[in-house]
Formats: C-alpha cells, sequence, structure tokens
C-alpha cells in the first residue's frame, strides 16, 4: 500500500498523493550551450522522462531556463547551489520547481527570500539532502553520516521553510549507500507526509549505478515509499530514464508500454532464446503499444508463463509456438520466429 502524502504541483504534472510515480533526470551537457541542453531534454522528453532537471552555476545559465520553457511540454527544474541569487531567477524565468540544499544555500535570510518568491508564484522546493553535504553540526552530534542524520537533516530543512509559512515541498534525502538510503527514506516517510522523490547519489556507470539504485529504490517502492524517482546514473542520461521506466514496469507501478519477460534458459532449451530474446526486446524498445510480451525456451515454464502475456513465444525442437492470449496461433520454425512474432505484435 503507498504511502499517503500531499499532493505537490510542479508545471502541468502532480507529485505525490495519488499520482503516478513520475521519472526525472537530469541534463549534462554544458550550461553554457544552450541549443545542445534542448536538444537533450527533447530527447529526454520524447523518451519518457516525465520531469527535467538542469544545473543553474551562473547568471549566465538562467537564459537555459526560459530556453526550455519554450521548447518542453514537461516541468523544468532549477537545480541550485551555493547561491540563492540564482534561485530567485530561475523563478523569474518560469522554472517549475526549484531544488536547494539548505546546507549549502548560505543564511536563514537567504532561505526566506527562497521561500517567499517561491511562494507568490507557486513553485515549490525540493529540499535535496546529499549524504555529502550535511550540516557540520548533523556530522558532529552523529560522528559520521547515518540515515539518522541524513532525516534530521532534512526535517530541519523543511521546518526552515515552514517557519515562513512555506509549505510547498518535495523531500530527497540520498546517499550513496543503499542501505543508509532506504533506511533514511524510511524514517522520514514515518516523520512528515510530504512526497519523497527517491534516489541513490553517485550510484556509478550503468550497470553497477542500476543494481544499486533497483535494490534501494525497489525495496522503497515496495514498501509503499516513493512518489517520483531518479535513477542516477554516470551515463546518458535516457539511461536514465529507461531504467527508470523499466523499473516501474517491473513492479506494476507504470501501465504504459511494453512490459517484457524471457526466460534464463537451461539445458532443456533447444532454440537460441538469448539470441532472440535480444531481438525482440530491440525491437519492442521503439514499441509504444501497452502489452506484455513472453519469450520461453521450453515446454516446460514456456506456455504457463506465455499464457500470462498478451503474446509471446515458447521454444521446442528447432520450432517455436506463438501464442495469443493463451491461445495457440500458430506453430512456427526457430528462423522464422522474430519476425513472425512481430508480425502478430503489429497487428495489434
Amino acid at each position: 500500500m503507498r504511502r499517503s502524502s500531499k499532493t505537490v504541483k510542479v508545471g502541468n504534472t502532480y507529485i505525490g498523493g495519488d499520482s503516478p510515480i513520475s521519472v526525472q533526470s537530469m541534463l549534462n551537457v554544458p550550461p553554457h550551450n544552450t541549443q545542445e541542453n534542448i536538444n537533450q531534454a527533447l530527447e529526454l522528453e520524447k523518451c519518457g522522462c516525465d520531469i527535467i532537471r538542469v544545473s543553474v552555476p551562473t547568471m549566465e545559465s538562467i537564459k537555459n531556463i526560459y530556453a526550455l520553457k519554450e521548447k518542453l511540454k514537461v516541468p523544468v527544474v532549477a537545480d541550485i547551489h551555493f547561491n540563492h541569487q540564482l534561485a530567485l531567477e530561475s523563478i523569474s524565468a518560469g522554472a517549475d520547481k526549484i531544488r536547494i540544499n539548505p546546507g549549502n544555500i548560505g543564511s536563514e535570510e537567504n532561505i526566506k527570500k527562497i521561500a517567499k518568491k517561491c511562494a507568490e508564484n507557486n513553485v515549490p522546493i525540493r529540499v535535496g539532502i546529499n549524504s555529502g553535504s550535511l550540516e557540520k553540526k548533523v556530522l558532529q552530534k552523529y560522528g559520521k553520516v547515518t540515515p539518522e542524520a541524513m532525516c534530521e537533516s532534512a526535517l530541519h530543512s523543511v521546518k526552515l521553510l515552514e517557519k515562513y509559512d512555506f509549505d510547498n515541498i518535495v523531500i530527497s534525502i540520498k546517499s550513496s549507500n543503499p542501505s543508509n538510503t532506504v533506511f533514511a527514506y524510511r524514517l522520514v516517510s514515518q516523520k512528515c507526509d510530504y512526497p519523497l522523490h527517491v534516489g541513490v547519489t553517485e550510484s556509478g556507470t550503468e550497470t553497477l549505478g542500476s543494481i544499486k539504485s533497483f535494490a534501494a529504490i525497489g525495496s522503497l517502492l515496495i514498501d509503499g515509499i516513493g512518489d517520483t524517482i531518479r535513477i542516477s546514473l554516470t551515463a546518458d542520461p535516457k539511461k536514465e530514464v529507461e531504467a527508470g521506466i523499466n523499473l516501474l514496469k517491473s513492479l506494476n507501478l507504470c501501465k504504459n508500454g511494453i512490459e517484457f519477460i524471457s526466460c534464463p534458459t537451461c539445458a532443456r532449451t533447444k532454440i537460441d532464446v538469448i539470441k532472440i530474446a535480444n531481438q525482440v526486446e530491440k525491437f519492442l524498445s521503439g514499441c509504444k503499444k501497452n502489452l506484455k510480451v513472453a519469450v520461453m525456451g521450453c515446454a516446460v515454464n514456456g506456455p504457463g508463463e506465455v499464457k500470462e502475456a498478451d503474446i509471446g513465444i515458447a521454444g521446442g525442437n528447432g520450432m517455436g509456438i506463438i501464442f495469443k492470449k493463451g491461445e495457440v496461433i500458430k506453430k512456427v520454425k526457430e528462423k522464422d520466429l522474430v519476425e513472425e512474432l512481430i508480425k502478430e505484435i503489429e497487428k495489434i
């Protein structure tokens, strides 16, 4: 059962409440190249990214907010560190949300100014706490980075905003350690009802980073914790979006697009399942239909698993059977399996 939280409006998207869990990513091209930022953002939007974040390290980079807002349909989040004036200017430029780490934004007066302008423009703030940037007094209290320290830091920052009558808030408390991340989010989820942006920071390259992220984010989503997610990878941001969407699909938290299943193969397999599965997966990467597609290698698990799919293959001895909604529709030679499966998918 999903954790109950308040709903926050970010541009034309909602986070929290009973809104769908959204997938985020972040642009990683140089801020001085506005056209490159636009191009990458449009690619992310096309592949299903729900919310796009952009770094705003200088006053000059504010122009990217204006440009992105003109070209994108999805919300744009301004990522701010150290300089509160950048946050104020980003709001003026039309940013749909501001991400700040109050621990490095300067004085309480700076936080007050950001909260005031966000309130005036109905712009939410993501309080983004990372394990590497906790306040000194919190670190001194706990001696090291712990889930309790991260939770305390986040809630302290939230109280500062609430002090100035601001509660249009999303919280994130990320660590590069998946276990610390999970325990920190579990703690904060019990202490407030703000929506939670869930992720593992600095998780690593595409393969290892995805494993860490799936372990932490998947655990939290199964617990009902998490309203928006980012799979942070040292990779093309499109990989983050694809990974995020696939994670939600695997947990039945996203009903849009293809759900693909295939067997791990064994000595009973009489067809080249690995080759066939890769070919089918490649074809399905561009398919927008809401289907569950299965590729199975033998008669033991194949027919039973395929019955749960909208369409699929069960392999035999150099042959394969194509099922649709649990019914056998044709028997096909191995060399023609992928082609025939694709034909049937295109008919649906």
